[in-house]
């Protein structure tokens, strides 16, 4: 179990081979994750839209993060975080390569077949 989101970071995350999603609590309607990014972006032209709300921290590193209805993505750094109702269209378009994005992501309201 990890016991802090600095500790363990997955080798596949540590050697930049691929982003890393771990679960770290799950309840009915409730699911925290950490994330780990070495440089990834979603693939050009692919849009999340998922169909629960999604509260992201970027809690190291930086991330370029685009929604659809905004012209200007937004950066986060550090201590950044935004609320992404259900449905919202984004986009990951660049996160650090010179150190990980550790990301802690709160997914709320999971339908019945998700929060099970």
């Amino acid at each position: 179990m990890i016991t802090s989101l600095f500790d363990a970071l997955p080798q596949a995350a540590e050697r930049g081979e691929q982003e890393t999603f771990e679960e770290l609590l799950r309840r009915p309607d409730l699911r925290i994750e950490r994330i780990v990014s070495t440089g990834q972006a979603s693939p050009p032209g692919f849009w999340y839209s998922q169909p629960q709300g999604e509260w992201v921290l970027v809690v190291q590193g930086a991330a370029g993060l685009q929604l659809e209805d905004e012209a200007k993505e937004r950066v986060l750094r550090a201590g950044d975080f935004i609320n992404l109702p259900a449905r919202t269209r984004h986009r990951v378009n660049w996160t650090s390569s010179d150190e990980p994005t550790l990301w802690l992501a709160v997914h709320y309201e999971l339908p019945p077949d998700e929060g099970s």
